[in-house]
C-alpha cells in the first residue's frame, strides 16, 4: 500500500448525495478512515441512481455514481430519528477528528449536532458544513441542488454564446464545494497540529462558484458593467476557440497567446497568404477580426481529423486539443499513461473503470484501495470495535431500528 498523508485521521461523514461525499472521497484517497453514516430511514438517494452494471437491475449497492464517490470509505447504518441513534452518533464523533455534512443548517440543529454541541464531546473537532447557502444570511435555510446554484451564482450568465441564452450545468456547486472544503480541512488539521484547536468550517456551495468568475465580479464591482457572454473567446487571446474537423461532432480547441505561438500556427497551416494581411498583423488586430480569422482557420481544420490537427499544431508549439466525448476521454492515451483511471472491483457492481486520485504526489500519492461500501457493511467494526458494543447489543439496536 502507498504512503498516505492522512493515515491515522478519522472522519465521520453525515452528508449525502455529492458535496460532503466528494469531500470524504478526497480525504479517504489520502488515507483518512472515512465513516459514512446512512440509514434506511433517510436513504442517500445517489445509492440507487444509475448507471448500473451492464444487464443488472439497480439496487442499494450498484449505483455507479455512489460507488465512484464513496470508494475507500466505511459505511454504517444509524437512525438519527431515534434518541439512541443520536447518542451513538455522539459516541462516534468523540473518536473522530473531522465531522462533515452538507445539509441546510436546520437539519443538524434538529439532531442536536451543531458545532457547539459536537465540540462538547470532541473539543478539537474540525466541523465542515457544506450547505447550499451557508449557515448565515437570509437564504441559509433554503434547500438547493447544484443546478440552480450555477444560475444564482451568476456563472450561467457569463456562460454561452453572445446571441444565446445563459447556459447552466457544469460545474455544479456540490463537487466544487467538496474541493474547497478538502483544502480547508487540510488547513484546519495543520492548524490543530500546531495549536491543538479545532475549527468550524462554514462553506456555501453556491459561493464557491462565484470564485470561478473573478473577471465578471470585478468588472461589475469596479465599472458597473455586466460581463457579456463570449462563447469560447478570450479577453486577449485570438484565435481562441473550438474549430470543426473531419468527421461527425469532431472539433479541436486552439488557443494562441503570444506572437511566437502565432508564428507556429501560421507555419502549421502552411504559411497562407492571408496570415500576412494587415488585419492579422498583431494580437489586437487579430482579436478585433476574430470572425474572419476563425473562418479561415476552420477551412484548415476541416481538412484534418481532430487528433491530426492536434498533433500538427502541438508540433508547432500551439496549444491544441481535441474536444473529446466520454468514450474518448476514457481511452485518452495521455490520461491512461499517467494512471488517471484505475480499475475498481466491487462485489456487486463488478470490475469498473473509475477516476483515480486526481493528483500526483511523490511521498504520499494516496490511492484507491477499497471498493465503495455495501449498505451497512461496517456496522460490526464501528459499533463493535470502535464503540465497544457487544454483538447482542448491536443485534438489539438493529431490531429496534436504531442501527437501521
Amino acid at each position: 500500500m502507498e504512503e498516505f498523508a492522512l493515515e491515522g485521521i478519522r472522519v465521520v461523514d453525515f452528508g449525502w448525495y455529492w458535496a460532503s461525499p466528494y469531500l470524504g472521497m478526497l480525504l479517504a484517497d489520502m488515507g483518512a478512515e472515512v465513516i459514512k453514516v446512512e440509514s434506511l430511514q433517510r436513504l442517500d438517494t445517489v445509492r440507487i441512481l444509475p448507471p448500473y452494471p451492464d444487464g443488472q437491475p439497480g439496487g442499494l449497492n450498484r449505483g455507479g455514481i455512489y460507488n465512484m464517490y464513496n470508494r475507500n470509505k466505511l459505511a454504517i447504518t444509524l437512525n438519527l430519528a431515534k434518541p439512541q441513534g443520536i447518542e451513538l452518533a455522539k459516541r462516534l464523533i468523540a473518536v473522530c477528528d473531522v465531522f462533515t455534512e452538507n445539509y441546510s443548517p436546520r437539519v443538524m440543529k434538529n439532531f442536536g449536532l451543531t458545532y457547539d454541541q459536537v465540540r462538547q464531546v470532541r473539543p478539537d473537532i474540525i466541523y465542515a458544513s457544506l450547505s447550499a447557502y451557508g449557515a448565515t444570511g437570509p437564504e441559509k435555510d433554503y434547500v438547493c441542488y447544484g443546478g440552480p446554484q450555477t444560475y444564482q451564482s451568476g456563472l450561467a450568465s457569463v456562460t454561452g454564446f453572445p446571441d444565446g441564452p445563459p447556459v447552466g450545468g457544469e460545474p455544479y456547486g456540490d463537487p466544487t464545494a467538496g474541493l474547497f472544503a478538502a483544502f480547508a480541512v487540510l488547513a484546519a488539521l495543520h492548524h490543530r497540529s500546531k495549536t491543538g484547536k479545532g475549527q468550524y468550517i462554514d462553506l456555501s456551495q453556491w459561493e464557491t462558484l462565484v470564485v470561478l468568475m473573478p473577471e465578471a465580479v470585478m468588472e461589475y464591482t469596479m465599472n458597473r458593467r455586466i460581463r457579456p457572454r463570449m462563447g469560447n473567446r478570450d479577453d486577449i487571446m485570438a484565435p481562441h476557440g473550438c474549430y470543426r474537423c473531419q468527421g461527425e461532432r469532431s472539433w479541436v480547441s486552439i488557443a494562441v497567446g503570444s506572437e511566437e505561438e502565432w508564428q507556429g500556427l501560421c507555419e502549421a497551416l502552411g504559411n497562407p497568404a492571408w496570415a500576412r494581411e494587415d488585419r492579422f498583423s498583431d494580437a489586437f488586430r487579430r482579436w478585433k477580426n476574430q470572425d474572419e480569422l476563425d473562418k479561415l482557420i476552420e477551412e484548415w481544420t476541416l481538412k484534418h481529423t481532430d487528433y491530426e490537427a492536434m498533433q500538427i499544431l502541438q508540433g508547432a508549439g500551439v496549444a491544441a486539443t481535441p474536444c473529446v466525448n466520454n468514450q474518448q476521454l476514457v481511452e485518452e492515451p495521455h490520461l491512461n499513461q499517467r494512471g488517471f483511471f484505475v480499475e475498481d472491483d466491487h462485489p456487486e457492481a463488478g470490475k469498473r473503470t473509475i477516476i483515480g486520485v486526481p493528483w500526483k504526489m511523490s511521498q504520499t500519492p494516496g490511492g484507491v484501495y477499497r471498493h465503495a461500501p455495501l449498505f451497512g457493511e461496517h456496522n460490526e467494526y464501528v459499533f463493535g470495535e470502535l464503540l465497544g458494543l457487544s454483538s447482542k447489543e448491536i443485534a438489539t439496536l438493529a431490531e429496534e431500528q436504531v442501527i437501521y
